[in-house]
């Protein structure tokens, strides 16, 4: 990616990142981490409009702007936000379906480059991708069988005669609970129901025995009754196998109910994050208190620590819609929304800042005042 190698992204709470060099030499703290983005913007430019060319403009939509988090093993991190945030964008980034403006991917410690050698092959091999839409995703005039047996060979899983692979059809079957195996292999897509459909692009996904899966709102074009059966599904894969999960999502309740980290987005920014549970229990963040209203909790405890949270905010109120991603706004993009923006939230990008039990916040509302409270910061740890 051009211009990622002499980037020094900030940390996880707004300083500078401080990495001690490993043993491996790859400048890595945490050896669960398998899949890391800094900075990572994605900028796309439109179609020309007439009064493009009449101005000498070239538009561009900031889809994400420097946007960094960390996969770590054995863990699922869940982005959330409403639709246009920039949440599929992370993804596919990730997945190296579309190229970064800036910034920089490592896997496994190792910056990652953009391209489509070996090497790319071989990233392709531990990162894999699991669609919104499973009938999309799967080539309708082809059977199961199809599917899986190309997915083998082309990750080199096949086995070397008929009777190997037979048994690892069977396997990958196995794994994702569609058994008996001769049930499914021959029948087509359509013949399959919309779980079923995402439980075969699982287990794709899984033929190339990876280290990370990005699920793009797996669940959300599936029926109700079936959606915790396809998450349990990933829960015990990712227990089972040491994964690291990326779950996009818009709904934030799914998203304490599966993922062990929580990251909120807003107009291509990361404004929140922490253990899932706090963050949306607690929520800091003007915006996220918004998402939580949104959507009620019977479980969230109503008035909990009422200092935990923007001064002034009410969670309740919706100033109006997301900002254009075309022209977005100065400072923090969230503050034509915000009940309690302050002067410097229109003109400054605020970082991020320590709260409680791991959270953190980019919001200015907790800075310069004693740590816990609204208004205040807590003080950003290396």
């Amino acid at each position: 990616m051009p211009g990622t190698d002499d980037l020094s992204p900030p940390g996880p709470h707004g300083g500078p990142r401080t990495e001690a060099a490993t043993a491996d030499g790859t400048g890595r703290t945490d050896p669960r981490v398998v899949l890391e983005a800094r900075s990572l913007s994605k900028h796309f430019r439109v179609r020309r409009t007439l009064r493009a060319v009449l101005d000498r403009t070239r538009p561009v939509v900031h889809a994400v702007d420097d946007v960094s988090l960390r996969l770590r093993r054995g863990t699922v991190t869940a982005v959330v936000g409403e639709s246009g945030s920039g949440k599929s964008t992370i993804a596919r980034l990730l997945a190296q379906l579309y190229p970064a403006t800036s910034g920089e991917i490592r896997l496994d410690g190792r910056p990652v480059r953009a391209g489509r050698g070996r090497s790319f092959r071989a990233y392709c091999r531990q990162v894999q991708m699991i669609f919104q839409d499973p009938f999309g995703s799967l080539n309708p005039v082809h059977t199961v069988r199809y599917h899986l047996t190309r997915a083998l060979r082309v990750h080199g899983r096949g086995g070397r005669g008929a009777a190997e692979l037979e048994q690892a059809l069977a396997d990958l079957l196995g794994r994702v609970q569609l058994t008996p195996a001769a049930r499914y292999l021959d029948v087509f897509p359509h013949e399959l129901s919309g779980g079923q459909r995402q439980r075969v692009a699982i287990a794709r996904a899984m033929a190339a025995d990876p280290k990370v899966l990005l699920a793009d709102e797996p669940v959300s074009m599936l029926d109700v009754s079936i959606r915790l059966g396809v998450l349990n599904l990933l829960k015990d894969l990712k227990e089972r196998l040491d994964l690291a999960i990326l779950y996009i999502t818009h709904d934030i309740a799914s998203a304490r109910y599966f993922a062990d980290e929580t990251l909120v987005m807003y107009a291509g920014r990361l404004v929140e994050g922490g253990d899932s549970e706090t963050v949306t229990q607690r929520p800091a963040h003007p915006y996220t208190q918004l998402l939580i209203a949104s959507a009620p909790d019977p479980d969230r405890i109503a008035g909990d620590n009422p200092e935990h949270g923007a001064a002034g905010a009410d969670p309740a109120r919706d100033g109006g819609e997301p900002p254009s991603l075309i022209s977005p706004p100065a400072g923090c993009r969230f503050h034509p929304r915000c009940p309690a923006a302050l002067e410097r939230c229109r003109t400054t990008v605020p970082p991020r800042f320590d709260l409680a039990e791991g959270q953190w916040a980019a919001c200015w509302l907790y800075d310069d005042a004693p740590a816990g409270r609204p208004g205040a910061a807590r003080e950003a740890t290396a």
